[in-house]
């Protein structure tokens, strides 16, 4: 939906230039958690407090438990960066 969002509207993401080597590109593409998902869900009326009080206490202990990362995928070590460089090398 926020890829939809971004789409239809066109918005793109913002141009950066690392200051270590000069590389100028777009940053990455904007993710949500399952936790901010969770949250929005009563935040914006879609399910009551304490049922999704409850679902937020239920995903972190499966999170923990399954090894996930906070977007539901399997935890895994960072991508490969270049020695100095916040970003990842794009090709």
């Amino acid at each position: 939906m926020l890829g939809r969002i971004r789409s239809t509207r066109h918005i793109s993401n913002p141009v950066f230039k690392c200051p270590a080597c000069g590389h100028i590109g777009r940053g990455a593409d904007p993710h949500v958690s399952v936790r901010a998902t969770i949250l929005a869900l009563a935040r914006f009326g879609v399910a009551a407090r304490e049922p999704a009080r409850a679902l937020e206490k239920a995903w972190s202990a499966y999170r923990k438990t399954a090894g996930l990362d906070v977007y539901g995928h399997a935890a895994t070590s960072e991508p490969a960066r270049l020695p100095g460089c916040a970003h990842v090398d794009e090709r």
